[in-house]
């Protein structure tokens, strides 16, 4: 142990701690902009610059380690005249117009310098000249330059993390900015559109497009009957932002404050995420039993984040995805036809709104194969932070508002349905069913517990029926190229594989609220769907009764005619860039 003092304050911390760490440990915090816990430890910003007694210069603290007897002064009139000039410094090349920037209120350039005091720069503004500025505002994703402060983040996450590499440096000098590698435009790079660029930028240098505007001209439409769904992972962080406990941020208290929004019909997306393992589950059958999972597993298709990984890297391994649309495109499928006819309306009049986690949701849209004869599948994705900013314009405070139960016929769950927003949810729902359908008894519904996962893979093997099950569960697109790669070269073998493309899952996606903090929040919010899938009285998805209806009534058997017309789509019917084409 390493004995040092911070402000006053003496802490003992291993060997190899850095001074930002060990001043955590006495509940001291040190300001920073840039720095990512063993991921972008680089001290790009210089805000976290300390005094130590004895050194000649400024240290910074997020990437030098602590000393035997070291004396820090975090809040000296040195370091605190560095940091106030390091963020001026900053500021001057930053587009500071806070009042029309949704990181306003969320970014933690805005808090240094509020924290700080700054009123006025010393420093002449320069943003960047002659770099590209124009980005096509169609994209998913957005970025404005000139609220890039070049703290590497987005290089360092979609690089070391989702193994990338979209992002990289452009220019030199103090022209020097992030833009997209390789000299490619966006829209025709790998991206996989994961958003984890966007949830780690600590200003308002990336963000989702903003759909809003088009959600509010339809929910304005007198012609139009608005539809609207909430994807699981969204109920455990909408709140976040109003400050409301996650027992008290509850999806009933949602479909409230929707319906002050003005949609007229609200919905549960864990009806089609039920449907999805009906679907999903009878194909894994049908393919372990046609000796079709021999060489390959069947890889799940729920995030289309990691559908775009898999066909821009892997694209020879597409077949290989289930052919089971997302639980979005298969609610939103079923609104314009099903649903239709219960409301007695024409599909056309139905405007299909998602409220999702995550970004490459409003791309999986967009996809010229989510859609039929009515016309596309969803017509608006919004992100859990799109929704924040509707309630926020319309003065909605949840606090005050009463819960009011969801919709009709769609509205109904089960808790299999619910932990679809969590690493190993998709797996786990499926595994219940599949054991139902093979033995005609339901099994523990813990029983298949084990492919609970944090980000990394997990491993396990299931026989059911006396058919073992070789399965794996990944989050984050580079513990996926890893496993990807051991499929290659031979050294695993699995018959069904789980794939989310962003870390922890669904609730630790690229569209959720941002934590100013640095959290990372997808544990604590994948405990809250197991929460509610505990206390769910239906917790498998062959019982939810309105998904037997369904069959009944409307499609007829999984996997039949119908519901491969409606429920089902070709990967393979849409290009996206390969590495081998750049």
């Amino acid at each position: 142990m390493v004995t040092l003092t911070i402000d006053g304050k003496i802490a003992q911390v291993p060997k190899g701690t850095t001074i930002m760490e060990a001043a955590k440990s006495v509940n001291i915090q040190i300001p920073h902009l840039c720095y990512l816990k063993e991921i972008n430890e680089i001290a790009a910003c210089r805000v976290c610059c300390v005094e130590v007694e004895g050194e000649r210069a400024m240290v910074t603290a997020c990437n030098n380690h602590v000393k035997e007897g070291m004396v820090v002064h975090t809040n000296s009139p040195r370091a605190r005249t560095t940091r106030r000039t390091n963020v001026q410094l900053i500021l001057s090349q930053h587009d500071c117009k806070c009042a029309t920037c949704v990181r306003s209120g969320n970014c933690q350039l805005q808090n240094i310098s509020n924290d700080l005091g700054i009123l006025e720069l010393p420093f002449e503004t320069q943003l960047p000249q002659g770099l590209r500025s124009a980005w096509t505002k169609t994209f998913p994703l957005y970025r404005d330059f000139n609220k890039c402060i070049k703290c590497m983040r987005c290089i360092q996450i979609c690089d070391k993390i989702q193994t990338l590499s979209i992002w990289d440096l452009a220019g030199t000098g103090s022209r020097t900015t992030i833009d997209v590698s390789g000299n490619r435009v966006i829209k025709d790079s790998d991206c996989a559109l994961c958003g984890q660029c966007i949830t780690h930028c600590p200003v308002g240098g990336l963000r989702e497009r903003d759909d809003t505007a088009k959600a509010r001209m339809a929910l304005a439409d007198q012609e139009k009957i608005t539809v609207v769904q909430v994807a699981p992972a969204v109920r455990t962080a909408w709140g976040e932002y109003f400050g409301l406990d996650r027992e008290e941020a509850t999806m009933e208290r949602m479909a409230a404050a929707l319906r002050r929004l003005g949609f007229d019909y609200i919905y549960d997306t864990n009806f089609s995420a039920d449907l999805t393992i009906m679907e999903e589950g009878n194909e894994l059958l049908h393919r372990l039993k046609s000796g079709a999972l021999v060489r390959w597993p069947m890889f799940t298709s729920c995030c289309p984040g990691w559908v775009r990984f898999l066909k821009s890297q892997y694209p020879e391994l597409t077949s290989q995805l289930s052919t089971a649309k997302s639980p979005q495109q298969m609610f939103g499928a079923l609104s314009k036809t099903w649903l239709a006819e219960k409301l007695n309306v024409a599909s056309e009049k139905i405007c299909c709104v998602s409220i999702m986690p995550c970004v490459a949701k409003k791309a999986e849209a967009e996809l010229p194969t989510m859609g039929g004869e009515y016309g596309s599948d969803v017509d608006i994705v919004l992100t859990a932070r799109e929704l924040v900013r509707m309630m926020r314009a319309d003065h909605l405070d949840p606090h005050f508002i009463e819960e009011e139960p969801l919709d009709d016929p769609m509205g109904i769950h089960t808790g299999a349905g619910v932990i679809f927003g969590a690493t190993g949810g998709v797996m786990e729902a499926a595994l219940r069913t599949v054991s139902y359908v093979l033995t005609g008894e339901n099994p523990d519904p813990d029983a298949f517990d084990a492919v609970r996962t944090e980000p990394g893979l997990r491993e396990v093997t299931y026989t059911v029926a006396g058919i073992p099950v070789r399965c794996a569960v990944v989050s984050g697109l580079g513990n996926a190229r890893k496993l990807i790669e051991q499929l290659k070269e031979g050294k695993v073998h699995y018959d069904f594989v789980e794939v989310m493309a962003c870390p922890g899952g669904c609730v630790g996606g690229g569209g959720q609220p941002i934590s100013v903090e640095d959290e990372e929040l997808y544990g604590v919010r994948g405990e809250r769907l197991y929460e509610l899938d505990q206390k769910n009285p239906l917790r498998f998805s062959h019982e939810n009764p309105v998904v037997q209806a369904l069959y009944q009534e409307y499609l007829g058997e999984p996997l039949g005619e119908k519901a491969h017309h409606l429920l089902h789509t070709d990967h393979k019917a849409w290009d996206m860039p390969t590495q081998k084409e750049q």
